[in-house]
């Protein structure tokens, strides 16, 4: 699909907004591993190709298992995610399909025995972060594909 705008050229001012948040998120002492996590399960649930392609490429590069990511849409199944990651998930999901769904006590609960109350409104606004990035990329078409992953720690 073509690109039908550069909404970085036409709103940089809300590009940078939009990348002090995303700083923000990265520096707020979550692990790498689990944001790229969260936001893969986002995009996926959004169906974002462009946001796909980055945070697969992204987690890769910081040393997330292909095995892990492949099989990120049926984490409930899997046996390799950590309590810790099945919360943020289930967070995840809970945050992304807010429109058709209740933020239940369980859940709430659940995601507070593996997060700080710091934690999980960091969390949270990860995942408001990626569902803005990823509401962004597809109605403009971002070009799919064309992401090179930062360098990372891993990488070096």
């Amino acid at each position: 699909m073509e690109r039908r705008l550069d909404y970085r050229r036409v709103a940089p001012g809300a590009l940078a907004a939009m990348a002090q948040l995303e700083r923000y998120t990265r520096e707020s002492g979550l692990e790498t591993s689990l944001l790229e996590l969260v936001k893969m399960r986002a995009s996926q649930i959004n169906r974002c190709g462009y946001c796909l392609d980055m945070h697969s490429k992204d987690a890769l590069a910081e040393g997330e298992t292909p095995q892990r990511l492949f099989v990120l849409p049926a984490w409930r199944e899997a046996p390799f995610y950590t309590e810790r990651e099945r919360a943020a998930l289930a967070w995840t999901e809970a945050v992304t399909l807010i429109s058709t769904n209740d933020i239940s006590d369980e859940l709430y609960a659940q995601v507070r025995e593996h997060f700080t109350e710091k934690e999980l409104v960091d969390l949270t606004l990860a995942i408001i972060a990626i569902n803005g990035w990823n509401r962004l990329a597809i109605p403009f078409r971002a070009e799919v594909g064309s992401y090179q992953p930062r360098k990372t720690h891993a990488a070096e």
